[in-house]
């Protein structure tokens, strides 16, 4: 496990003696001459090229204690709003925890809950903050919560289905009947359980694995899908809801059907989904409609992309497919990155920059962006400036709280451009916390392994050595 102190790093040498020398050089200029180059009759001899630019989110390499402590702000937050209170689902009074003379235990919800598709993600992303910090409140954070889980829904598994309550807590992953229930809940139990978390949360995954891979509805061709909106209908998202599940399972046993299934959803989406001359993906497609609109939703855009990183994350480079994957991945970052607006922010729609700035999908995007870097799969030197304008432009979305700002709530498939332009947006919106987490996660793993090549030039964020003049 790596280790990140939060207080002992500092800015790379070579950042900082390129940030004190452009300090330098603005600052041997007085008030008068600094107006002059911010203004509009600057002088022909005061130096034009050193002027400041008005930037509305911070243009820098951030100090891995900045990223630190944002991650630690944000994690405080959802610890003090995903509670671990036990009560009785009956009377909906508090009981002690693990009290055995309540018949149907739960657990009480705060503003999120500790068993959703989002917060799979939110555990996901605390295990891998865990993995680059090395502070324990990230690991204890999803300790608490899916042994709390695992102890309540160890109480329903030695009940008949016809004896349980409707809809108790642990229902989506013993009893799942859709991806959204058990897929990503899947994907963080196994990581959980793979860093000794739980006394057996097999029984868990396995339902649900089981479901994903013999019981969710499918095309003709094996491809994941819904009779929602319309018969036949894929969700992008559904990637995500499928893919890194079976990642887990296939890193967990060895057993390559479920690498191969994975393998097949990334390639049979991209084949029906993808929009070549835009190199980005539209959210829904339904095998009888015809033309397929094609509406380039943000945070569906990140979940594919985020899938496809989690399944290269754990795809033995023998695959017969891996490859394939590889060069999905590397197109569809291309198709992201040149789509990211100029204050570092994503939009709702990709293609649409009169759209507003999301911040679910700038996360989602920052992630797998620095992912690539760290794993290699990716130029650093074109895209790692990105993935810090991106993070940067993110953390501005991040109150004193730990409260994210600017994430669109849950939203469905559409065929007009309006039903994704208007959605609302909330602080209270769970998808934008877990893909945060992951990104700030692999920010610092991105300063903590390539912080010395990272540094300002002619004005501009640069990986790589750049010349001396």
């Amino acid at each position: 496990m790596k280790t990140l102190a939060r207080t002992t790093l500092a800015t790379p040498v070579s950042l900082f003696k390129s940030s004190l020398l452009f300090a330098v050089c603005l600052t041997s200029f007085g008030p008068e001459a600094r107006a002059q180059i911010r203004g509009e009759d600057a002088s022909p001899g005061v130096g034009l090229w050193r002027s400041d630019p008005h930037y509305p989110v911070p243009y820098r390499v951030p100090e891995t204690e900045q990223v630190a402590d944002t991650l630690a702000r944000v994690g405080k937050y959802v610890d003090n709003n995903c509670p671990i209170r036990w009560i009785d689902l009956d009377t909906g009074e508090a009981i002690e925890a693990g009290n055995s003379d309540v018949l149907n235990p739960g657990l009480e919800y705060g503003l999120f809950s500790p068993i959703s598709y989002e917060w799979g993600v939110t555990y996901a992303g605390m295990i891998r903050a865990a993995e680059v910090t090395g502070d324990p409140f990230y690991h204890d954070y999803v300790k608490q919560r899916l042994e709390a889980i695992e102890q309540i829904g160890a109480r329903y598994l030695q009940r008949l289905p016809e004896d349980r309550p409707r809809r108790y807590l642990t229902d989506g992953l013993i009893e799942p009947h859709n991806l959204d229930q058990c897929g990503s809940m899947t994907a963080g139990i196994i990581k959980a359980h793979a860093h000794g978390i739980g006394d057996d949360l097999s029984r868990f995954f396995n339902p649900a694995i089981d479901y994903i891979s013999n019981k969710q509805m499918r095309l003709a061709d094996g491809t994941f899908a819904r009779n929602r909106p319309l018969p036949n209908s894929l969700w992008l998202d559904d990637l995500y809801m499928s893919v890194p599940a079976l990642a887990q399972m296939g890193k967990l046993t060895g057993e390559h059907k479920y690498f191969d299934d994975a393998c097949a959803q990334i390639i049979q989406m991209n084949e029906r989904m993808y929009l070549p001359d835009t190199g980005i993906y539209r959210h829904g497609w339904v095998e009888d409609m015809s033309p397929h609109p094609s509406f380039a939703w943000g945070r569906a855009n990140g979940w594919t992309i985020m899938a496809t990183a989690e399944l290269l994350s754990e795809l033995p480079a023998d695959h017969p497919q891996f490859d394939t994957i590889l060069s999905i991945y590397q197109q569809h970052i291309a198709g992201i990155a040149a789509h990211q607006g100029i204050d570092g922010f994503w939009h709702q729609l990709l293609d649409r920059p009169e759209t507003y700035q999301e911040t679910s999908a700038t996360a989602m995007f920052v992630f797998s962006l620095a992912r690539g870097i760290n794993r290699g799969w990716i130029e650093a030197s074109a895209y790692a400036p990105r993935a810090i304008l991106g993070w940067n432009a993110l953390s501005t979305q991040i109150d004193e709280e730990g409260a994210i700002h600017g994430t669109c709530v849950g939203t469905g498939i559409g065929w007009d451009a309006a039903f994704y332009a208007y959605r609302p947006v909330s602080k209270h919106a769970p998808h934008g916390y877990g893909p945060t987490i992951l990104a700030g996660a692999e920010v610092l793993e991105m300063l903590e392994l390539f912080g010395d090549e990272l540094s300002f030039h002619d004005s501009a964020i640069h990986f790589g050595e750049t010349p001396d003049w």
